[in-house]
């Protein structure tokens, strides 16, 4: 006997929003489908386009999500508050590997997502940073952000940093000398070396921001002829 289906009225949108979420964290994003929704739910897949419309709509919904769980800027340091919010997207990334090729796709972006980008670009304009200085510091920032956490998930799913790279066994150091010291610092620290450098990256990055101000100087205005 095939198992009983739950009732289309036992669900709500909150309750195929989670299930999405943890089909997604666990199957990966070609696993949020529809279909396959709703064989997780019990469910027909109909009953679910009574709460979303279609895929597109589901993960505008997740990524939506995603952005709850990070940390939004809200103090006059603009250094300590995006150190913080960089930070937690990191880590929000690292919970839900699936959303970093969507978290910046979404054409319909939801009011988590464009209230942390507001509170974002407010402290960057608020602490002086000019239109210019404030869209490099933004596009640069979250780059090394998304490349960090990218580089984190490709490096679980090979198995680092709890083996050796496959292949490895074959680097002699006379050949690769500067390979083998390296690798071997990788395997036998108590601390991936990699995973160990984002603060020291983003450190590195803030302070170049901080001189967008003398870099992007807001424009004089000139008066009017």
């Amino acid at each position: 006997m095939p198992p009983r289906r739950a009732q289309r009225n036992t669900l709500d949108r909150d309750r195929v929003l989670t299930s999405a979420m943890l089909l997604a964290d666990r199957d990966g994003l070609d696993a949020l489908t529809i279909r396959g929704l709703a064989a997780e739910l019990g469910v027909r897949p109909m009953a679910i386009y009574h709460y979303v419309a279609s895929k597109d709509e589901l993960l505008d919904e997740l990524v939506d999500l995603v952005f709850r769980e990070v940390y939004v800027p809200c103090g006059q340091d603009w250094r300590t508050e995006l150190f913080q919010r960089s930070t937690s997207m990191r880590e929000a990334l690292g919970r839900h590997p699936w959303a970093l090729p969507v978290v910046d796709t979404r054409s319909h972006p939801g009011p988590a997502m464009l209230a942390n980008h507001e509170a974002v670009l407010d402290v960057l304009r608020g602490s002086g940073f000019s239109l210019q200085a404030t869209t490099h510091a933004y596009a640069v920032m979250d780059a090394y952000v998304y490349g960090f956490a990218l580089q984190e998930v490709m490096l679980q799913k090979a198995g680092l940093p709890d083996s050796a790279p496959k292949g490895l066994e074959d680097i002699t150091l006379a050949r690769f000398p500067r390979i083998s010291e390296l690798a071997t610092i990788y395997i036998t620290a108590p601390v991936y070396p990699l995973l160990a450098s984002f603060d020291i990256g983003l450190n590195l990055i803030l302070d170049g921001i901080g001189r967008f101000t003398d870099l992007f100087p807001e424009p004089k205005e000139t008066p009017d002829q």
